[in-house]
């Protein structure tokens, strides 16, 4: 039921009830910026989606699998990788990897769609 019954919940003595906060469940989520525009040849990748090093990274070899930790940016995207190899680095794009499995398969189909 939303809002929450907060008269159930175990209230401090002498406490301010306002100040509490209940989280519902729900996560907010944020539509792009209106002058955020991506660059045609941008890839876009979600977070847990499975890459590759597609150059040599500083302490991880050309070819490295890995798993998409973070995805960050208006106008750059840009994303935190953690690499099979131990290694985790960020501000990486799509110079830098490439999307494998279900990731690359998503992406070629956004790619047909555009055209």
């Amino acid at each position: 039921m939303y809002p929450p019954d907060l008269s159930a919940l175990p209230w401090p003595e002498g406490s301010d009830r306002g100040r509490w906060i209940v989280h519902n469940g729900r996560v907010q989520t944020w539509k792009p910026h209106a002058l955020a525009k991506p660059h045609a040849d941008q890839l876009v990748l979600r977070v847990g989606d499975r890459v590759r090093s597609t150059v040599e990274l500083d302490g991880v070899p050309a070819g490295t699998d890995g798993r998409v930790l973070l995805a960050n940016g208006f106008n750059w995207q840009r994303y935190r990788i953690a690499f099979a190899n131990g290694a985790e680095l960020g501000d990486l794009d799509g110079r830098h990897l490439a999307p494998v499995v279900r990731a690359a398969r998503r992406v070629a189909r956004a790619a047909r769609r555009a055209r």
